[in-house]
């Protein structure tokens, strides 16, 4: 076996197979840019080296720092991870030729797939469904309408050489085409290095299911079940799942025999996955071949126990696989919901800044993982993808995983960036999903609008109000001591209380004893509500009735902020004669902001598509800015005209700066 590693990668998979290299007694090398000096995946190697300044093409890509890096520390093998070389025909060749082992498949696999246009040649020639499309290489926009058009109307414009859903465009119209030719292009070049484009029919209803497969260098290969993948934005996924809730065991095998096949086709070794879109009559169709470990691949861990990073170490080393298809059951469910530094209330644009509170909940061996790569007071970059971590849960029946996952969320303290857990958690209450009946375009049709949070149904809100009353009682007690005004350590609390939340009041009155409080509702309804919570306290894990309740808490004037299930609430709790007074006060009214078009995001200027003095229609786009390597078009919301531009291309914006004005 390899007695030493080295990861040419960053963040939580890097920190991810250091862990499994750890448990077989393998040492590890980290690598790091300028941005990751400090970063978890450095801490956690036996040993670490500089590669480069922040910007991936400088350090993370280059094959002839990670090359160095290698030389300079003896390391045997090398994982690649997910992303940057993992799927680099020259990277694997290049460890070849230096007598270091790639733990991945050879490099003629990864030439072969990593190409999505000769891939799909393959797949159609080794008997797998294909969805029909245009595979040859597109010279121009222009070419790129004609193709669209006689394919017909949706289609997917993909980077050849693309992932992670960099480089990818729908385009319903002539005028999305062209613009989704040139965003992709431009995407592609600056991610991959390879700017070719291709075209495909875009299956409408689609589900994203997509098939495990583990490979020897003695010819064995397996299928490991599947994922479903259908929660997904802008092509990147946000929540997996395996099993898929569609799929019946029939159509299982069809697909995991389909993706053998391809995999033994190109001689393929190590882990990978086969994608296949599924129509509503579970049709398939080959999306493609990701010769590289998935970022989903825990959910597939959880269901058959089988440590792929293990695995791929050990095919690599040589090893023959030590089980068969025989061998590979579905053993409960299991879930992945991806933190994305992403704020949900604005769009899910990128936000980058210090994690001022990072509390993951606590791991549980086969029922909640964390896999990541920051730790509390890390910074997160505008360089590198925004997933931060992967919250992982298993349960004995999908509605069960879905409980354990509710739970770990509603425990997960993140503070000091915009991130989507709000969005995971109104996702684990939607009932299509809780129904297994989604599709790719579940997130768009049910968040047209974007997303401005959950809206709690009555029990709810009751019992947060409950909570919340009995924490202000606590809090009052609290505050009467510090002040010096209480002695013998009692004082009278008001036991009548007005509270205001999701635009609702309620009157309540508390009756309190050592144990914990009994809240009383205008209606005749009571509730017991027993908590430790105590001031300041940024987590508060409340039962009310006896069902576990777990509040992110923070202080405002006269209540609490309460975030739960992807709410975000302004508690009030007041005397009664307070509520009456705060009903008569003006509500504070918001800047006019109609004039101007700010940057949503702290991002990088790529272009200015206007001048002053221009006529703008809805709609038009304005300017493209780039964040965490992903371009976003900002376009005007109405007619007007440009009287100024305040800033140029180049230019490196924060939230709210202001990009240009309009008459």
């Amino acid at each position: 076996m390899f007695k030493k590693i080295l990861i040419a990668n960053r963040g939580e998979i890097a920190c991810r197979v250091i862990k499994t290299a750890k448990k077989m007694g393998i040492a590890t090398v980290a690598v790091y840019s300028d941005a990751d000096r400090g970063a978890l995946h450095v801490r956690m190697a036996d040993e670490a080296v500089h590669i480069g300044p922040a910007p991936a093409n400088q350090s993370y890509i280059v094959i002839d720092k990670i090359m160095a890096a290698i030389r300079e520390t003896g390391a045997e093998a090398v994982h690649p991870g997910y992303g940057f070389l993992s799927e680099n025909r020259l990277f694997a060749e290049a460890l070849e030729k230096e007598g270091v082992a790639f733990i991945g498949p050879p490099a003629g696999a990864i030439e072969a797939m990593g190409d999505k246009i000769t891939s799909k040649k393959l797949a159609a020639e080794a008997g797998v469904s294909t969805v029909p499309g245009h595979m040859g290489l597109i010279a121009d926009a222009g070419e790129a309408v004609k193709i669209a058009s006689d394919i017909g109307y949706p289609v997917m414009i993909k980077a050849s050489a693309g992932g992670g859903g960099k480089g990818m465009r729908i385009a319903w119209n002539d005028d999305e085409a062209r613009e989704g030719f040139e965003s992709s292009k431009n995407e592609a070049a600056s991610s991959f290095g390879d700017d070719r484009i291709f075209i495909e029919k875009f299956v409408t209803q689609p589900r994203h299911i997509e098939i495990q497969v583990l490979g020897d260098k003695h010819g064995a290969c397996l299928w490991l079940n599947e994922r479903e993948c259908s929660i997904q934005r802008r092509n990147q996924k946000v929540i997996e799942e395996a099993p898929s809730p569609f799929l019946d065991a029939g159509t299982r095998r069809a697909m995991g025999e389909q993706a053998v096949a391809l995999a033994k086709a190109v001689d393929y070794c190590s882990a990978g996955t086969v994608e296949f879109i599924v129509d509503g009559e579970r049709n398939f169709y080959f999306l493609e071949m990701n010769t590289r470990l998935q970022v989903e691949h825990p959910v597939t861990e959880l269901i058959t126990g089988i440590d792929l990073v293990e695995q791929m170490i050990r095919v690599a080393n040589g090893e023959k696989l030590a089980m068969s298809q025989a061998d590979i059951s579905i053993n409960g469910w299991a879930l992945e919901s991806r933190l994305y530094a992403e704020d949900p209330y604005r769009g899910f644009l990128p936000s980058i800044g210090r994690l001022s509170r990072y509390r993951p909940p606590e791991e549980v061996e086969g029922r909640v993982r964390n896999d990541t790569g920051v730790f509390e007071g890390g910074e997160i970059s505008m360089f590198y993808d925004p997933m931060i971590a992967k919250l992982c849960t298993w349960g004995e029946t999908r509605s069960a995983a879905i409980d354990e996952m509710r739970g770990a969320l509603d425990s997960f303290e993140v503070e000091g960036i915009g991130h989507n857990l709000p969005f995971l958690s109104a996702v684990m209450d939607h009932q299509k999903f809780i129904a297994g009946e989604m599709t790719t375009a579940f997130i768009a049709e049910e968040w047209p609008d974007g997303f401005a949070g959950a809206t709690l149904g009555d029990a709810t809100l009751r019992q947060i109000a409950a909570a919340a009353a009995a924490m202000h009682r606590v809090a009052e007690i609290r505050r009467a001591r510090v002040s010096g005004r209480m002695s013998n350590h009692e004082r009278k609390v008001g036991r009548d209380w007005s509270v205001t939340l999701q635009g609702v009041e309620m009157r309540v009155t508390i009756d309190a004893d050592p144990e914990g409080a009994t809240v009383g509702f205008e209606d005749g309804g009571r509730h017991r509500v027993v908590s430790d919570w105590m001031p300041g306290k940024s987590l508060a894990v409340i039962r009310v009735d006896g069902e576990r309740l777990a509040l992110k808490v923070d202080k405002i004037v006269s209540g609490f902020r309460i975030r739960h299930r992807g709410a975000d609430l302004k508690v009030h709790v007041r005397t009664p004669r307070q509520a009456e007074l705060a009903a008569l006060m003006p509500e504070k009214v918001a800047a006019d902001t109609s004039k101007l078009l700010l940057c949503p995001m702290p991002g990088l200027v790529v272009s200015i598509r206007v001048a002053v003095g221009d006529e703008v229609q809805e709609g038009q786009a304005l300017c493209t800015v780039e964040a965490m390597k992903m371009e976003n078009v900002l376009r005007a919301e109405r007619k007007s005209t440009v009287s100024e531009i305040c800033v140029e291309a180049g230019a490196s914006l924060a939230v709210d700066e202001i990009i240009m004005k309009f008459e």
